[in-house]
């Protein structure tokens, strides 16, 4: 089985081609971007799977799996990710994505989703999308909108505007403005209060 694995995060990718490599029967290679994803997809032999991280440059929210999607060949198409909601895994899955893999997965998990998904098989990890549900009918989440919700998310576990702001592929000055904005709805004054908050209730 060939796998191409594109996510501009080295420390993860690297990680992630190293376990693949690994395993008995598979072959893989690791590019930063999705144009070199699209160069070398479309290249003979082709791959089996095809794995897209969801944040990186030029993925353009879904619009990056569609190209992929389009190009000739077998390879089925999954997205992987560390910020996307069980809204956008329902998305990439409705447009035609063989998968949709969390970070927060092991390795041997995504391993044995990759193989389930060489299989024909659509893949979504039972967990993350009843999680995403339950979290989405919490009564502090319907405060929010889901961009807030996110950047709670990274408050609740410390990370900084920056961090937050690379997660989701948007400016500092806007996760500076979300920021306070769910400040103000939940009842917060910094940081450390509306994380408090979000864990008090339960929310993460």
């Amino acid at each position: 089985m060939r796998v191409l694995l594109a996510d501009d995060h080295e420390l993860l990718r690297d990680t992630l081609n190293l376990f693949l490599e690994g395993e008995k029967g598979i072959e893989t290679r690791a590019v930063a971007t999705l144009d070199d994803a699209l160069v070398l997809a479309a290249e003979p032999p082709g791959f089996n799977v095809v794995l897209l991280d969801y944040q990186m440059p030029g993925m353009n929210g879904l619009e990056g799996l569609r190209r992929m999607l389009d190009l000739p060949g077998p390879h089925r198409v999954a997205i992987i990710s560390g910020v996307a909601n069980r809204e956008v895994a329902e998305e990439a899955l409705a447009a035609g994505a063989a998968g949709f893999l969390p970070k927060s997965l092991s390795a041997r998990s995504l391993v044995n989703a990759v193989r389930f998904m060489d299989m024909g098989e659509q893949y979504a990890p039972l967990e993350f999308m009843k999680a995403q549900e339950d979290v989405s009918l919490h009564p502090l989440a319907q405060k929010l909108s889901q961009r807030e919700l996110e950047v709670l998310q990274g408050l609740s576990v410390g990370k900084s505007n920056k961090q937050i702001a690379r997660d989701l592929d948007v400016s500092e000055p806007t996760v500076k403005l979300h920021v306070k904005t769910l400040y103000r709805k939940i009842g917060a004054a910094n940081r450390t209060q509306a994380a408090l908050i979000a864990k008090e209730q339960g929310l993460f």
